[in-house]
Protein backbone atom coordinates (compact mmCIF):
# COMPACT_ATOMS: atom_id res chain seq x y z
CA UNK A 1 0.00 0.00 0.00
CA UNK A 2 3.12 2.29 1.00
CA UNK A 3 6.52 3.11 -0.49
CA UNK A 4 8.62 0.79 2.55
CA UNK A 5 10.21 4.13 3.61
CA UNK A 6 6.88 5.51 4.63
CA UNK A 7 5.07 4.80 7.31
CA UNK A 8 1.54 2.69 6.45
CA UNK A 9 -1.68 5.35 6.00
CA UNK A 10 -3.48 3.72 9.42
CA UNK A 11 -7.09 4.99 8.13
CA UNK A 12 -6.82 2.67 5.59
CA UNK A 13 -5.92 -0.50 7.53
CA UNK A 14 -8.37 0.90 10.30
CA UNK A 15 -11.31 0.95 8.22
CA UNK A 16 -10.94 -2.06 5.99
CA UNK A 17 -10.46 -3.75 9.66
CA UNK A 18 -14.12 -3.00 10.32
CA UNK A 19 -15.23 -4.17 7.28
CA UNK A 20 -13.86 -6.91 7.77
CA UNK A 21 -14.98 -7.59 11.14
CA UNK A 22 -18.73 -6.85 10.16
CA UNK A 23 -18.56 -9.18 7.50
CA UNK A 24 -16.83 -11.85 9.67
CA UNK A 25 -19.52 -11.28 12.51
CA UNK A 26 -22.22 -12.42 10.55
CA UNK A 27 -21.50 -16.02 12.32
CA UNK A 28 -23.04 -14.39 15.38
CA UNK A 29 -25.91 -15.01 13.29
CA UNK A 30 -28.21 -12.09 14.93
CA UNK A 31 -31.42 -12.99 12.96
CA UNK A 32 -31.69 -16.22 14.97
CA UNK A 33 -31.30 -14.31 18.57
CA UNK A 34 -33.79 -11.70 16.91
CA UNK A 35 -36.24 -14.50 16.15
CA UNK A 36 -36.25 -16.09 19.58
CA UNK A 37 -36.87 -12.52 20.80
CA UNK A 38 -39.71 -11.09 18.78
CA UNK A 39 -40.68 -8.58 21.13
CA UNK A 40 -37.33 -6.72 21.18
CA UNK A 41 -36.27 -3.98 19.53
CA UNK A 42 -32.48 -4.04 20.66
CA UNK A 43 -32.03 -7.55 18.72
CA UNK A 44 -34.61 -6.39 15.99
CA UNK A 45 -32.37 -3.13 15.02
CA UNK A 46 -29.22 -5.65 15.66
CA UNK A 47 -30.95 -7.99 13.29
CA UNK A 48 -31.51 -5.21 10.45
CA UNK A 49 -28.21 -4.32 10.47
CA UNK A 50 -26.29 -7.42 10.07
CA UNK A 51 -28.86 -8.07 7.09
CA UNK A 52 -28.87 -7.03 3.78
CA UNK A 53 -32.26 -4.90 3.04
CA UNK A 54 -34.72 -7.10 0.96
CA UNK A 55 -34.23 -4.30 -2.10
CA UNK A 56 -34.76 -0.42 -1.41
CA UNK A 57 -32.46 1.20 0.84
CA UNK A 58 -29.75 0.24 3.23
CA UNK A 59 -28.02 -1.33 6.31
CA UNK A 60 -25.33 -1.14 7.84
CA UNK A 61 -24.47 -4.68 6.66
CA UNK A 62 -25.14 -3.19 3.13
CA UNK A 63 -22.67 -1.00 3.44
CA UNK A 64 -19.55 -3.93 3.41
CA UNK A 65 -18.89 -4.23 0.11
CA UNK A 66 -19.21 -0.97 -1.46
CA UNK A 67 -16.54 0.12 1.82
CA UNK A 68 -14.71 -2.89 0.46
CA UNK A 69 -14.55 -1.74 -3.22
CA UNK A 70 -13.62 1.90 -1.76
CA UNK A 71 -10.88 1.15 0.26
CA UNK A 72 -9.27 -0.70 -3.43
CA UNK A 73 -9.82 3.02 -4.85
CA UNK A 74 -8.04 4.43 -1.90
CA UNK A 75 -4.92 1.98 -1.72
CA UNK A 76 -4.36 2.34 -5.11
CA UNK A 77 -2.06 5.42 -5.57
CA UNK A 78 -0.13 4.48 -2.83
CA UNK A 79 0.36 1.00 -4.46
CA UNK A 80 1.17 2.13 -7.65
CA UNK A 81 3.59 4.74 -5.96
CA UNK A 82 5.45 1.68 -3.83
CA UNK A 83 5.52 -0.20 -7.43
CA UNK A 84 7.23 2.69 -8.81
CA UNK A 85 9.99 3.44 -6.46
CA UNK A 86 10.90 -0.42 -6.12
CA UNK A 87 11.30 0.29 -10.31
CA UNK A 88 8.95 -1.49 -11.73
CA UNK A 89 7.98 -0.49 -15.27
CA UNK A 90 5.05 0.47 -16.05
CA UNK A 91 4.45 -2.64 -18.52
CA UNK A 92 5.41 -4.69 -15.13
CA UNK A 93 2.59 -3.22 -13.12
CA UNK A 94 0.29 -3.74 -15.88
CA UNK A 95 1.47 -7.46 -15.74
CA UNK A 96 0.76 -7.59 -12.21
CA UNK A 97 -2.60 -5.81 -12.72
CA UNK A 98 -3.75 -8.20 -15.10
CA UNK A 99 -2.75 -11.16 -13.00
CA UNK A 100 -4.13 -10.11 -9.83
CA UNK A 101 -7.77 -9.34 -11.83
CA UNK A 102 -7.78 -12.61 -12.69
CA UNK A 103 -7.02 -14.47 -9.31
CA UNK A 104 -9.74 -11.89 -7.70
CA UNK A 105 -12.52 -13.05 -10.26
CA UNK A 106 -11.14 -16.84 -10.06
CA UNK A 107 -11.22 -16.83 -6.25
CA UNK A 108 -14.40 -15.38 -6.03
CA UNK A 109 -15.85 -18.01 -8.06
CA UNK A 110 -13.97 -20.93 -6.21
CA UNK A 111 -15.46 -19.45 -2.69
CA UNK A 112 -18.95 -19.25 -4.60
CA UNK A 113 -18.54 -23.37 -5.62
CA UNK A 114 -17.58 -24.34 -2.38
CA UNK A 115 -20.11 -27.04 -1.23
CA UNK A 116 -21.84 -27.40 -4.95
CA UNK A 117 -21.27 -30.71 -6.83
CA UNK A 118 -19.40 -28.24 -9.91
CA UNK A 119 -18.32 -24.73 -10.36
CA UNK A 120 -20.47 -22.50 -9.97
CA UNK A 121 -19.68 -19.72 -12.51
CA UNK A 122 -21.10 -16.67 -11.49
CA UNK A 123 -19.91 -13.51 -10.51
CA UNK A 124 -21.97 -11.34 -8.43
CA UNK A 125 -18.85 -12.00 -5.35
CA UNK A 126 -16.96 -9.01 -3.86
CA UNK A 127 -13.75 -10.23 -5.20
CA UNK A 128 -15.16 -10.87 -8.76
CA UNK A 129 -16.88 -7.62 -9.15
CA UNK A 130 -13.39 -5.95 -8.00
CA UNK A 131 -11.73 -8.04 -10.35
CA UNK A 132 -13.71 -7.30 -13.32
CA UNK A 133 -13.07 -3.50 -12.83
CA UNK A 134 -9.63 -3.23 -11.53
CA UNK A 135 -7.71 -3.30 -14.70
CA UNK A 136 -9.78 0.24 -15.33
CA UNK A 137 -9.50 1.90 -12.39
CA UNK A 138 -5.53 0.80 -12.72
CA UNK A 139 -5.57 2.73 -16.02
CA UNK A 140 -7.26 5.55 -14.46
CA UNK A 141 -4.59 5.62 -12.14
CA UNK A 142 -2.30 7.45 -14.13
CA UNK A 143 -4.63 10.21 -14.97
CA UNK A 144 -5.64 13.38 -13.70
CA UNK A 145 -8.77 13.79 -11.15
CA UNK A 146 -10.78 15.58 -14.24
CA UNK A 147 -10.31 12.46 -15.88
CA UNK A 148 -11.32 10.36 -12.66
CA UNK A 149 -14.92 12.37 -12.20
CA UNK A 150 -15.23 12.48 -16.01
CA UNK A 151 -15.09 8.30 -16.16
CA UNK A 152 -17.66 8.23 -12.72
CA UNK A 153 -20.01 10.57 -14.46
CA UNK A 154 -19.82 8.78 -17.88
CA UNK A 155 -20.48 5.51 -16.09
CA UNK A 156 -23.38 5.72 -14.21
CA UNK A 157 -25.45 7.86 -16.59
CA UNK A 158 -24.23 5.30 -19.12
CA UNK A 159 -25.46 2.64 -16.99
CA UNK A 160 -28.86 4.27 -15.85
CA UNK A 161 -29.66 4.67 -19.54
CA UNK A 162 -28.55 0.92 -20.70
CA UNK A 163 -31.48 0.09 -17.84
CA UNK A 164 -34.35 2.77 -19.36
CA UNK A 165 -33.60 1.17 -22.74
CA UNK A 166 -34.18 -2.50 -21.53
CA UNK A 167 -37.88 -2.66 -22.01
CA UNK A 168 -40.43 -3.13 -19.55
CA UNK A 169 -41.90 -6.23 -18.84
CA UNK A 170 -45.14 -7.34 -20.16
CA UNK A 171 -48.25 -6.52 -17.93
CA UNK A 172 -48.49 -10.28 -17.24
CA UNK A 173 -45.20 -10.93 -16.67
CA UNK A 174 -44.86 -13.89 -13.78
CA UNK A 175 -42.81 -12.77 -11.03
CA UNK A 176 -42.99 -16.32 -9.36
CA UNK A 177 -40.81 -17.83 -12.21
CA UNK A 178 -37.99 -15.44 -11.38
CA UNK A 179 -37.55 -16.19 -7.84
CA UNK A 180 -39.69 -12.69 -6.92
CA UNK A 181 -42.13 -14.07 -4.17
CA UNK A 182 -46.31 -13.30 -4.68
CA UNK A 183 -47.08 -9.63 -3.61
CA UNK A 184 -43.76 -9.12 -2.83
CA UNK A 185 -44.03 -5.39 -1.42
CA UNK A 186 -41.09 -4.37 -2.94
CA UNK A 187 -41.93 -4.38 -6.53
CA UNK A 188 -41.65 -0.99 -7.92
CA UNK A 189 -44.24 0.43 -10.87
CA UNK A 190 -43.66 3.30 -13.25
CA UNK A 191 -40.59 4.57 -14.98
CA UNK A 192 -38.80 2.67 -11.31
CA UNK A 193 -39.97 -0.19 -13.00
CA UNK A 194 -36.74 -0.17 -14.99
CA UNK A 195 -34.73 -1.29 -11.68
CA UNK A 196 -37.33 -4.23 -10.69
CA UNK A 197 -36.09 -7.65 -9.38
CA UNK A 198 -35.17 -9.79 -11.93
CA UNK A 199 -36.51 -8.31 -14.93
CA UNK A 200 -34.24 -5.72 -15.66
CA UNK A 201 -31.21 -5.43 -18.20
CA UNK A 202 -28.67 -6.95 -15.62
CA UNK A 203 -31.01 -10.32 -15.03
CA UNK A 204 -31.57 -10.67 -18.95
CA UNK A 205 -27.66 -10.02 -19.19
CA UNK A 206 -27.17 -12.75 -17.04
CA UNK A 207 -29.47 -15.39 -18.60
CA UNK A 208 -27.30 -15.05 -21.54
CA UNK A 209 -23.65 -14.78 -19.97
CA UNK A 210 -24.04 -17.53 -17.20
CA UNK A 211 -25.43 -20.10 -19.59
CA UNK A 212 -22.40 -20.03 -21.54
CA UNK A 213 -20.50 -22.02 -18.58
CA UNK A 214 -21.05 -25.55 -18.03
CA UNK A 215 -23.95 -25.60 -14.97
CA UNK A 216 -25.61 -27.96 -13.19
CA UNK A 217 -29.07 -26.34 -14.53
CA UNK A 218 -30.02 -23.91 -16.05
CA UNK A 219 -29.63 -20.40 -14.87
CA UNK A 220 -32.87 -18.47 -14.63
CA UNK A 221 -32.54 -16.23 -12.07
CA UNK A 222 -30.69 -14.99 -8.74
CA UNK A 223 -32.59 -15.59 -5.88
CA UNK A 224 -31.18 -12.21 -4.61
CA UNK A 225 -31.54 -10.61 -7.49
CA UNK A 226 -27.65 -9.96 -7.61
CA UNK A 227 -25.88 -9.51 -11.24
CA UNK A 228 -22.53 -9.75 -13.05
CA UNK A 229 -23.09 -6.46 -15.07
CA UNK A 230 -23.12 -5.00 -11.14
CA UNK A 231 -19.20 -4.33 -11.74
CA UNK A 232 -19.83 -1.44 -13.64
CA UNK A 233 -21.18 0.84 -11.47
CA UNK A 234 -19.24 -0.74 -8.75
CA UNK A 235 -15.83 0.72 -10.61
CA UNK A 236 -18.37 3.75 -9.81
CA UNK A 237 -17.11 3.05 -5.88
CA UNK A 238 -13.70 2.48 -6.62
CA UNK A 239 -13.09 5.78 -8.57
CA UNK A 240 -14.76 7.56 -5.51
CA UNK A 241 -12.26 5.52 -3.53
CA UNK A 242 -9.25 6.91 -6.43
CA UNK A 243 -10.38 9.75 -5.84
CA UNK A 244 -10.26 9.96 -2.00
CA UNK A 245 -6.67 8.05 -2.05
CA UNK A 246 -5.32 10.58 -4.68
CA UNK A 247 -6.14 13.24 -2.36
CA UNK A 248 -5.23 11.54 0.71
CA UNK A 249 -1.71 10.79 -0.79
CA UNK A 250 -1.27 14.43 -2.15
CA UNK A 251 -1.79 15.65 1.19
CA UNK A 252 -4.49 18.39 0.33
CA UNK A 253 -5.12 21.06 2.71
CA UNK A 254 -8.90 21.19 4.17
CA UNK A 255 -8.95 17.40 3.49
CA UNK A 256 -11.64 16.79 5.88
CA UNK A 257 -13.78 19.64 4.79
CA UNK A 258 -13.09 18.49 0.79
CA UNK A 259 -14.47 14.73 1.86
CA UNK A 260 -17.67 16.14 3.70
CA UNK A 261 -18.45 18.09 0.96
CA UNK A 262 -18.58 15.22 -1.52
CA UNK A 263 -20.51 13.30 1.20
CA UNK A 264 -22.88 15.82 1.14
CA UNK A 265 -23.40 16.48 -2.67
CA UNK A 266 -23.54 12.75 -3.08
CA UNK A 267 -25.87 12.20 -0.81
CA UNK A 268 -27.97 14.73 -1.50
CA UNK A 269 -27.51 13.47 -5.30
CA UNK A 270 -28.80 10.28 -4.77
CA UNK A 271 -31.50 11.52 -2.61
CA UNK A 272 -33.05 13.24 -5.33
CA UNK A 273 -32.82 10.04 -8.09
CA UNK A 274 -34.74 8.24 -5.43
CA UNK A 275 -37.33 10.21 -4.04
CA UNK A 276 -38.28 11.80 -8.01
CA UNK A 277 -38.41 8.04 -9.18
CA UNK A 278 -35.32 8.72 -11.57
CA UNK A 279 -33.05 5.91 -9.97
CA UNK A 280 -34.04 4.21 -6.67
CA UNK A 281 -31.49 3.21 -3.92
CA UNK A 282 -30.96 -0.58 -4.47
CA UNK A 283 -27.52 -2.39 -3.54
CA UNK A 284 -28.68 -5.59 -5.33
CA UNK A 285 -28.08 -4.21 -8.96
CA UNK A 286 -25.41 -1.42 -7.70
CA UNK A 287 -28.01 1.56 -9.40
CA UNK A 288 -26.56 4.55 -9.95
CA UNK A 289 -27.96 5.79 -7.05
CA UNK A 290 -26.40 3.47 -5.16
CA UNK A 291 -22.95 4.61 -5.97
CA UNK A 292 -23.71 7.60 -4.45
CA UNK A 293 -25.28 6.81 -1.73
CA UNK A 294 -23.22 4.41 -0.06
CA UNK A 295 -20.00 6.41 -1.65
CA UNK A 296 -21.32 9.06 0.66
CA UNK A 297 -21.05 7.08 3.87
CA UNK A 298 -17.58 5.57 2.78
CA UNK A 299 -16.42 9.46 2.58
CA UNK A 300 -17.62 9.48 5.81
CA UNK A 301 -16.08 6.80 7.20
CA UNK A 302 -13.01 7.99 5.69
CA UNK A 303 -13.31 11.47 6.96
CA UNK A 304 -13.64 9.87 10.89
CA UNK A 305 -10.67 7.31 10.72
CA UNK A 306 -8.37 9.85 9.48
CA UNK A 307 -9.33 12.22 11.72
CA UNK A 308 -8.62 9.40 14.56
CA UNK A 309 -5.92 7.53 13.37
CA UNK A 310 -4.27 9.72 11.19
CA UNK A 311 -4.40 13.32 12.53
CA UNK A 312 -4.79 12.55 15.94
CA UNK A 313 -2.73 9.82 16.21
CA UNK A 314 -5.21 7.62 18.13
CA UNK A 315 -3.68 3.70 17.73
CA UNK A 316 -4.56 1.32 20.81
CA UNK A 317 -7.80 1.10 20.41
CA UNK A 318 -8.13 0.05 16.99
CA UNK A 319 -5.22 -1.94 17.23
CA UNK A 320 -7.35 -5.19 17.07
CA UNK A 321 -9.11 -3.43 13.62
CA UNK A 322 -5.86 -3.42 12.29
CA UNK A 323 -4.53 -6.43 12.24
CA UNK A 324 -7.33 -7.60 10.65
CA UNK A 325 -7.49 -5.01 7.94
CA UNK A 326 -3.83 -5.85 6.82
CA UNK A 327 -4.56 -9.06 6.09
CA UNK A 328 -8.38 -8.69 4.71
CA UNK A 329 -7.91 -11.44 1.99
CA UNK A 330 -7.16 -13.70 4.48
CA UNK A 331 -9.71 -12.55 6.77
CA UNK A 332 -11.89 -13.07 3.45
CA UNK A 333 -11.24 -16.41 3.06
CA UNK A 334 -10.99 -17.63 6.87
CA UNK A 335 -15.25 -16.48 6.76
CA UNK A 336 -15.79 -18.11 4.15
CA UNK A 337 -14.13 -21.64 4.65
CA UNK A 338 -13.54 -22.26 8.31
CA UNK A 339 -16.69 -21.53 10.59
CA UNK A 340 -17.73 -24.88 10.35
CA UNK A 341 -14.49 -26.31 11.09
CA UNK A 342 -13.83 -24.05 13.90
CA UNK A 343 -17.27 -24.71 15.51
CA UNK A 344 -17.33 -28.61 15.19
CA UNK A 345 -14.00 -28.62 16.44
CA UNK A 346 -15.24 -27.29 19.72
CA UNK A 347 -17.93 -29.18 19.51
CA UNK A 348 -15.83 -32.33 19.66
CA UNK A 349 -13.76 -31.20 22.46
CA UNK A 350 -16.00 -29.66 24.66
CA UNK A 351 -19.34 -31.19 23.60
CA UNK A 352 -22.39 -30.27 21.30
CA UNK A 353 -23.76 -28.15 23.56
CA UNK A 354 -20.64 -25.67 24.37
CA UNK A 355 -22.15 -22.64 22.73
CA UNK A 356 -25.34 -22.85 25.32
CA UNK A 357 -23.29 -20.99 28.04
CA UNK A 358 -25.69 -18.58 27.94
CA UNK A 359 -28.77 -20.60 27.46
CA UNK A 360 -30.24 -21.64 24.01
CA UNK A 361 -31.23 -18.67 22.64
CA UNK A 362 -27.76 -17.23 22.86
CA UNK A 363 -25.81 -19.96 22.03
CA UNK A 364 -25.12 -18.60 18.01
CA UNK A 365 -23.10 -15.49 20.11
CA UNK A 366 -21.57 -17.63 22.01
CA UNK A 367 -20.05 -19.75 19.16
CA UNK A 368 -19.62 -16.66 16.65
CA UNK A 369 -17.60 -15.52 19.06
CA UNK A 370 -15.19 -18.22 19.71
CA UNK A 371 -15.18 -18.33 15.74
CA UNK A 372 -14.14 -15.05 15.93
CA UNK A 373 -11.15 -15.28 18.36
CA UNK A 374 -9.90 -17.56 16.85
CA UNK A 375 -9.66 -16.30 13.27
CA UNK A 376 -7.85 -12.48 15.43
CA UNK A 377 -5.76 -15.23 16.82
CA UNK A 378 -4.57 -16.47 13.99
CA UNK A 379 -4.55 -13.09 11.81
CA UNK A 380 -2.89 -11.60 15.36
CA UNK A 381 -0.32 -14.46 14.65
CA UNK A 382 0.39 -13.77 11.28
CA UNK A 383 0.73 -9.68 11.12
CA UNK A 384 3.62 -10.67 13.85
CA UNK A 385 5.19 -12.91 11.82
CA UNK A 386 5.06 -10.52 9.25
CA UNK A 387 2.74 -12.65 6.87
CA UNK A 388 0.45 -11.24 4.93
CA UNK A 389 -1.83 -11.92 1.92
CA UNK A 390 -1.46 -9.93 -1.00
CA UNK A 391 -2.56 -10.59 -4.71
Amino acid sequence: MMNSKTQRIQSIDVYRGLVMFLMMAEVWHLSGVAEKLPQNGFWASLSFHQSHVPWIGCSLHDLIQPSFSFLVGVALPFSMLSRSSKGQSRKEMWYHTIRRSLILILLGVFLRSMHREMTYWTFEDTLSQIGLGYPFLFWLGFKNRKWHWAALATILVFYWLAFVLYPLPSTNFDYTAVGVPENWPHLMEGFSAHWNKNSNLAWAFDRWLLNLFPRESVFEYNGGGYATLSFVPTLGTMILGLIAGTMLKLKETELLKKWGLYAIVLVVMALILHLTGLNPIVKRIWTPAWTLFSGAFCFGFMILFHWLCDLKRIEKPFYWLKIIGMNSIAAYVLAHVGNEFIDQTFKIHLGENYAHLLGPTYSSLVSGSVILFVYWLLLRWMYHKKIFIKI
